[in-house]
């Protein structure tokens, strides 16, 4: 399949009337604030001028007035003074002040609403960014993402930021726990990759929007094409359906391509703090390369170092994990561990896979020659 970068796509269709009346609002707000301090400003000229008080005398009353405190320490005495608070503060500024509360509850209510919807600009810097979401069960596979990336210390407080159109709706409250934040648009769009702050992020994750559809692939190239241009492709890891397509996301010089397993999102997160693993992961979902294998062969205090020497000695593979007598699987254990196990899960070529007898007598060859050797008085 040939894939080819979309390059017009202006989906989803952002909500401009929402914007444009959060930004009539707080348009309102300066315009009232400068207004009530332009009030207070004369009114504070005009108890100077009046009254014959200081400055900060005329400021503290002018204060203590348009927040309808009136402590009574000071007040206006003359006719002209009483007229001038009557008309700049009585009647103007504490009507403009009511219109301020009022306004700034309405911008608040517009604002929460663009987060809700995803149309707020969040500003992010050294976040990880998350481009498309699984077209099945996405809000399962978000959180076990999300929280395998918080398990890294490094990363537990790092912003953490989703561009799909997905959360039309907002986010489930188990994302929003978790400190996810959201923005409605495409990876395919300049204007939202822009919006979601792309150029800042360490991380960015390029999922297949259906990882059962082959097409998906070209949707995840142009994404991958848009940010390589802009020289961010060596902090993007993709997911790719059909691995003759990988070619083409390698000559862009990506950090990470994986198989979409939506079931382990952890694969992800190991591309993500090891680049290189994810190759390792891959391989033992299938049995075209190398493959783990579980021999069952009986260990009574052997250090592990000594039986993974032995089965890499004997060309049989690199054991991973020992299951012991009570059923219990130990993976990577120190090499210094003592081992009491009945079998070995060993990671084998598959096709050169060992039998039970050739790991049986590779064991058994090599632990008689170590008692051998540790009896020699030399």
């Amino acid at each position: 399949m040939k894939i080819l970068p979309l390059r017009d796509n202006k989906e989803p269709a952002v909500n401009q009337a929402l914007i444009g009346s959060d930004a009539r609002i707080l348009s309102k707000i300066k315009r009232t604030v400068f207004m009530i301090m332009s009030l207070m400003v004369l009114h504070v000229l005009a108890m100077m001028t009046l009254e014959s008080l200081t400055l900060w005398q005329a400021i503290w009353l002018t204060l203590t007035t348009i927040t309808t405190v009136g402590y009574g320490d000071l007040s206006a005495k003359t006719m002209f003074g009483q007229a001038a608070t009557i008309i700049l503060i009585f009647m103007s500024a504490i009507t403009l002040v009511t219109f301020l509360v009022r306004d700034y509850v309405d911008y608040r209510i517009a604002r929460n609403e663009r987060i809700r919807s995803g149309l707020w600009d969040w500003n992010m810097k050294d976040h990880i960014l998350i481009i498309n979401a699984p077209k099945y069960n996405a809000d399962q596979f978000f959180q076990r993402l999300v929280t395998q990336i918080r398990e890294d210390e490094a990363n537990a407080d790092t912003d953490i930021l989703l561009l799909n159109t997905e959360y039309g709706d907002g986010l489930s409250a188990q994302l929003k726990d978790l400190g996810v934040r959201h923005i409605l648009g495409n990876g395919n769009n300049d204007a939202d990759l822009a919006r979601a702050e792309a150029k800042m992020a360490t991380h960015i994750f390029v999922l297949a929007r259906d990882e059962y559809h082959a097409d998906s692939d070209s949707i995840s190239f142009d994404i991958v094409h848009r940010l390589a241009d802009l020289r961010l492709a060596h902090i993007t890891l993709v997911e790719c359906v059909v691995d003759a397509n990988r070619p083409r996301m390698i000559d862009l010089d990506v950090k990470s391509i994986l198989r979409p397993i939506r079931s382990y999102p952890e694969i992800l997160v190991r591309a993500m703090d090891a680049p290189g693993s994810e190759v390792v992961i891959e391989d033992m979902f299938t049995r075209k390369d190398d493959h783990p294998e579980r021999y069952s062969i009986w260990l009574e205090g052997e250090s592990w170092a000594d039986v993974v020497t032995a089965m890499l000695k004997a060309g049989i593979g690199t054991p991973m994990a020992f299951i012991n007598k009570d059923g219990d699987i130990t993976v990577h254990p120190r090499g210094d561990v003592r081992v009491y196990a009945q079998s070995l899960i060993i990671l084998v070529k598959s096709d050169q896979v060992p039998t039970q007898a050739d790991v049986t007598e590779a064991f058994q060859n090599a632990f008689q020659k170590f008692v051998v050797e540790s009896q020699d008085p030399a």
